[in-house]
């Protein structure tokens, strides 16, 4: 077990990536606070993956990332914290419109809503290491499309799009989780990202098999693809690993 002893806080724990996360944060012998906007749909999803109500190695919290008063509460009442993984990702009902018909109102928000969450939540990682001095892996969740432009050939004969916010979100949080990995400058604070590439959730055909062509055999990862990297980062085998960002994609960005 890679991360006994270990206590991680997921937040954004009720999406595919969280709640999968958090049963392999179990397996793997952490402790993990569990957090996301919505208790219900938390408790349902990892219920669903067979992670009993009453796990006493969960610990369930609710959370709004945009809530800075209730983000610096819930930090102050937690102890014991070796490391974090924001697998959130907070958008307004207009999200995802092609690039023409996106209005600057929307895009401003959802920049606002996601990146400006993601730079709250690394901010009190932050606070949080230079309170307690304990050494600290915090790993975000970015996007092969935060690394190289969209394909959007793959898109063609969907409905789908790659959105337009979605690149500036990814794209800005590896370059933030760099600069506060420097700007913190000690080695006792990590923070690194991993960038999948597409995950499967029940796309359409014609896009699966555009997207697979595109890879050197894998096609769409499986959420569980992407777990041993976002392991790696937390344990303590990766203890100088600082500032970086790891690609996990089968190949779609080369």
């Amino acid at each position: 077990m890679m991360l006994k002893n270990k206590k991680i806080l997921v937040v954004g724990a009720a999406g595919l990536l969280g709640a999968t996360l958090v049963k392999e944060l179990l397996a793997q012998g952490a402790t993990v606070i569990a957090a996301d906007i919505s208790l219900d749909r938390l408790n349902s999803r990892l219920v669903g993956l067979g992670v009993a109500a009453d796990n006493a190695d969960v610990i369930r919290k609710q959370i709004d990332l945009a809530n800075k008063t209730a983000l610096t509460a819930m930090f102050t009442e937690l102890d014991g914290l070796t490391g974090a993984v924001n697998c959130s990702y907070p958008r307004n009902k207009n999200y995802g419109k092609h690039f023409f018909d996106v209005l600057p109102e929307d895009f401003n928000e959802n920049i606002s809503l996601n990146l400006g969450s993601s730079f709250l939540f690394m901010q009190q990682c932050a606070a949080y290491f230079k309170r307690t001095e304990m050494p600290f892996s915090l790993v975000n969740i970015s996007s092969v499309y935060g690394v190289v432009a969209p394909k959007f050939e793959i898109y063609d004969k969907t409905p789908m799009t790659m959105p337009v916010e979605y690149a500036a979100i990814k794209s800005g949080l590896i370059h933030m989780s760099k600069y506060v990995a420097k700007y913190v400058g000690d080695s006792r604070f990590r923070v690194n990202l991993v960038s999948p590439g597409g995950i499967f959730d029940h796309q359409p055909a014609e896009f699966l098999n555009a997207y697979k062509k595109e890879t050197f055999g894998k096609g769409m990862l499986d959420v569980t693809d992407v777990l041993g990297s976002i392991v790696f980062l937390l344990s303590s085998m990766a203890e100088f690993v600082n500032g970086q960002n790891i690609v996990v994609d089968d190949g779609f960005s080369m």
